[in-house]
């Protein structure tokens, strides 16, 4: 069975999903303490709860930070999808694309869908043979996202970006050695931000295939930034834009 762990993953996934859900085991004593609303959520969606000790939950779960409580489930995750063009459909003009070429650490990739689906983010795409899939981990800092947000996965990355180009889509790549900073990029319409992993950022490919880079102003004695910091800055920049005053 499929395993979702921690608070806010779980309590996002009896929200939308219960009927999913074959059994919530969460930790014996912690049942009257910050559990109490996640177990009167399971009852209300009548999902069966068993009370088990921590070191149930460490073993299930691999030692994982649980947060006391894990969803078992009978359906497996949804299969990533093949194909970005059916989410790109109507209201073109307002299409927002997050690109990750090569993202390896899944709490990265869960944050970075989660920041996706903050901003309104179709999907985010990535290359898969190249990078983290969606763990238990990544489902759990995604806390709900990984519900919501799309997550593509593309045997050939550069190949998808021409294909979105083609369709219209403008691809703004994130670099630190850009010359333009992400704040005078014009960030509507069409638009899919383009980021790459930890440590070696994008390809030469994937960088060859962007319209425009960008970097992000540093003004700290830090060179480079979390990738899933990254992503968040620049898609509330491309949200901002968005929705500015005329």
């Amino acid at each position: 069975m499929r395993q979702v762990y921690g608070l806010h993953a779980v309590r996002m996934l009896l929200a939308r999903s219960a009927h999913d859900v074959h059994v919530l085991r969460v930790q014996r004593g912690e049942w009257q303490k910050g559990l109490k609303g996640l177990v009167a959520l399971a009852a209300e969606h009548q999902v069966a709860v068993e009370q088990v000790p921590r070191a149930a939950l460490d073993e299930l779960t691999g030692g994982a930070r649980h947060q006391g409580v894990v969803a078992l489930c009978r359906k497996a995750a949804a299969p990533a999808l093949k194909d970005w063009r059916p989410l790109y459909g109507k209201d073109e003009h307002n299409a927002l694309f997050l690109v990750l070429d090569g993202v390896e650490d899944p709490h990265n990739l869960g944050a970075c869908l989660r920041v996706a689906d903050a901003a309104g983010a179709r999907a985010v795409i990535r290359p898969v043979h190249r990078g983290v899939g969606l763990t238990p981990a990544a489902v759990k800092v995604a806390c709900g996202a990984a519900e919501s947000v799309p997550l593509i996965e593309v045997n050939n990355l550069a190949r998808t970006l021409r294909d979105m180009k083609e369709a219209g889509i403008w691809l703004v790549g994130a670099d630190a050695g850009a010359p333009g900073s992400i704040y005078e990029m014009d960030l509507t319409g069409p638009l899919a931000l383009v980021l790459g992993g930890e440590g070696e950022g994008m390809r030469r490919l994937t960088r060859e295939s962007c319209d425009h880079l960008v970097h992000i102003p540093m003004r700290g004695c830090v060179e480079s930034l979390n990738v899933a910091v990254a992503a968040g800055i620049c898609l509330y920049e491309a949200l901002r834009q968005r929705h500015r005053p005329g």
